[in-house]
């Protein structure tokens, strides 16, 4: 179990990480300054919500690449799994492989769930909007993925 870090705040240095991606090349978060990044943390490639969600960043693309920010995706499934989702869906961002958890502890999307009553850990469906000074704008927890990407596009513009 990682440390509890300090829950992070908009305005707070957005924590920088590498992770491998699934165009096969390591992203490393600080080598993306002075573009505007949007950071969501999902729990499961292609699995209901999940898809309504990358689908609507997908087909929303054109609308982020003129407010200069970035797409990235993040889940602690595998390479191969990413794959099979961006090949299936046809999505055209970058996702990234967390199995380790270091980006989900470092902005604090892993949490204890409950469902039926059964608590369990996994992903807090989370987005950080990062402004191109490496700061977060704007944090938003417990997503709903239903019209997300409305809301991050506002942020992004704002």
């Amino acid at each position: 179990m990682a440390p509890k870090l300090k829950e992070l705040a908009e305005g707070d240095r957005a924590p920088d990480f590498e992770l491998p991606s699934s165009d096969g090349n390591p992203v490393r978060l600080g080598s993306l300054k002075g573009k505007q990044v949007v950071l969501y943390f999902y729990p499961k490639d292609d699995t209901p919500g999940c898809t309504v969600e990358a689908c609507a960043f997908r087909d929303n693309l054109p609308a982020f690449d003129k407010v200069d920010a970035v797409v990235l995706g993040v889940s602690k499934d595998s390479l191969e799994s990413h794959s099979k989702f961006v090949d299936k869906y046809s999505l055209n961002f970058t996702l990234l492989s967390d199995e380790e958890l270091k980006a989900h502890h470092l902005y604090g999307t892993w949490k204890e769930k409950v469902n039926y009553g059964r608590k369990y850990m996994g992903t807090e469906r989370s987005t950080f909007v990062i402004g191109a000074d490496g700061k977060i704008k704007k944090i938003f927890r417990k997503v709903s993925p239903q019209g997300h990407e409305v809301q991050v596009l506002a942020a992004l513009k704002s």
